[in-house]
């Protein structure tokens, strides 16, 4: 990509509003002090010292934390928190952020607020060591009041965002922000505008979501496909041309050390190879900033190849970023993707 094309895409991010409908949790990271350990003395169990806490919003919040750094002008999160502490440090957290529109995002005595808690060991002059994770979630579906809610959200923003990302991050179907209900107001909307740009992405795969743009990993793909075992680059290309043929609709797919690659209604496909690592790496949070790379940079005009470029080089940065669920800024991005392309 050239530098002046570059600039031209991003610099129209700064008008671009955007929904983030999804499963916003707080990811809360617990410092531990190796050299601070004891024994209780009540159960002889060990002990680990907490020295500093930090938090985040994560899941669909690593999203939009990823389309705040990148400069986008308006931000919707539509999802909720509990009413919980949990819930006020989350909310908290959002409402802090530039150009993020707290409007569609609620507090529920019906919910507890989705929380990762990761314990990590810091050493001095060592990468952090994750220790088990503690995870808050419901297990519960999600209360029609709830749902209600959510759905005249929806509604409403589709009216007047340019785009709108779904990422359903609950690990049973029902009990988080992208329920039945919601798919189907989706599916309604993407008949009703048909230019708005709607990018879906779950962790547990994408099989029953209406035909919008879809984002998966080469192994969602397989199982979507119903393919045995895993997918050859060719593989690839092929079930995801098939994939995008059928549902009319962009796919893309993420191939890990092999890049990324975008498949088009049309029956193009670009495949884009991974940025060489530098280091130690933490792939934590790069699907996530694929996915607001792929919709701020499609929204704002890019092409197929320059959409794959742009996410690609953002998940290299995050990458690299050890011991938290990172981001990728435009001048981050610039000095990667530009030295490559421009050699």
């Amino acid at each position: 990509m050239k530098t002046a094309r570059f600039h031209s895409i991003t610099g129209r991010y700064a008008k671009l509003r955007v929904a983030v409908v999804g499963d916003f949790c707080l990811d809360r990271y617990l410092e531990i002090d190796p050299a601070k350990k004891e024994v209780s003395l009540e159960t002889g169990l060990p002990v680990h010292n907490v020295i500093n806490v930090r938090s985040q919003p994560g899941a669909a919040g690593t999203i939009l934390n990823n389309l705040v750094v990148l400069g986008v002008g308006e931000i919707h999160p539509v999802g909720f928190a509990g009413r919980d502490g949990e819930g006020v440090e989350l909310a908290g957290a959002l409402r802090a952020m530039r150009g993020v529109k707290m409007d569609s995002f609620f507090c529920t005595k019906h919910r507890r607020t989705f929380t990762y808690t990761k314990p990590l060991v810091t050493a001095p002059g060592s990468p952090p060591v994750e220790l088990s994770r503690l995870d808050f979630k419901n297990w519960t579906s999600t209360p029609a009041v709830v749902e209600r809610r959510l759905i005249d959200t929806v509604k409403r923003l589709a009216q007047r965002v340019h785009a709108m990302i779904l990422l359903d991050q609950v690990d049973q179907a029902g009990t988080g922000v992208v329920t039945e209900g919601v798919l189907a107001t989706i599916d309604e909307i993407r008949r009703m505008h048909s230019r708005l740009l709607i990018i879906a992405d779950s962790r547990r795969g994408l099989r029953g979501f209406p035909p919008v743009t879809f984002k998966m990993n080469v192994r969602e793909l397989a199982a979507l496909a119903g393919a045995p075992g895993e997918l050859s680059l060719e593989e690839t290309r092929s079930r995801a041309a098939a994939l995008a043929r059928t549902h009319r609709q962009t796919v893309f797919v993420t191939l890990a050390e092999r890049g990324i690659l975008g498949a088009t209604p049309g029956g193009r496909v670009e495949h884009v190879p991974a940025v060489p690592v530098r280091g130690e790496i933490d792939i934590v949070g790069a699907g996530d900033a694929v996915t607001a790379n792929l919709a701020a940079a499609m929204a704002a005009g890019a092409s197929l190849p320059e959409a794959l470029e742009l996410a690609n080089a953002a998940a290299s940065i995050v990458v690299h970023q050890l011991g938290t669920t990172g981001s990728a800024s435009v001048a981050q991005i610039a000095p990667l993707l530009l030295r490559r392309t421009e050699r």
